[in-house]
């Protein structure tokens, strides 16, 4: 079990390395860096440094050797953070919003992936805050979480300049479970893949988790 457990990790770590090299890649092809910015909402410091936004902490990326980091921090940036952090900049179109939520099914290929993303956002947001909706008013506040008006309870959380991500909540009955759902711009597939969003909803929910105060 425990060889099982450390070949798994190892995997994962090893497509994490791989995954963080190709980012690396796309972004040093990109000849126009303040272009970039302007579409993607990052701040351009100058030709060697840019800032962007990620869960309401600034990241600076440094160039050409496209390092990451938290600024005023020695916390080191997961390399999970990392990727979604390059593939949200190497991608952005700067595509408006649209002011129309859709749910993850309606991604490109969310159907398919749907079960996964269940298992790994919903089940587990629903699960922690569906028998206390008021706590994820209070957690969210850290990620720069706004009140929205769906559900019972519903807060938008803004996981790049040009990323809303909405958390709402049922909280059920006697005779009806609490339920929930996320949902999404409908131009978020202009700034993250279907495999980018579920990797960065379940970010999200965990941060939020880990924030629940301890009775």
């Amino acid at each position: 079990m425990e060889n099982r457990r450390s070949s798994s990790h190892g995997s994962r770590d090893q497509g994490f390395g791989l995954s963080y090299k190709l980012a690396r890649e796309q972004l040093a092809k990109i000849s126009d860096i303040q272009e970039q910015c302007r579409k993607s909402g990052a701040r351009y410091v100058g030709p060697n440094e840019i800032v962007i936004n990620y869960l309401n902490k600034p990241y600076h990326i440094t160039l050409p050797d496209i390092e990451i980091s938290l600024k005023d921090s020695n916390v080191e940036v997961s390399q999970k953070d990392k990727i979604l952090i390059l593939h949200y900049f190497t991608l952005a179109k700067y595509t408006p919003a649209t002011g129309k939520l859709i749910a993850y099914k309606q991604l490109p290929g969310g159907i398919s992936y749907f079960p996964a993303f269940y298992k790994r956002a919903i089940n587990p947001f629903v699960k922690h805050f569906g028998k206390s909706p008021e706590l994820l008013r209070k957690t969210a506040t850290k990620l720069g979480g706004r009140e929205a008006d769906y559900g019972d309870v519903s807060v938008t959380v803004n996981a790049f300049d040009h990323v809303p991500i909405t958390l709402v909540l049922w909280k059920g009955d006697e005779e009806l479970a609490p339920n929930g759902n996320i949902l999404f711009d409908a131009n978020i597939s202009d700034y993250l893949s279907t495999e980018d969003v579920t990797v960065l909803t379940e970010t999200i929910i965990w941060k939020l988790v880990k924030d629940i105060p301890s009775t």
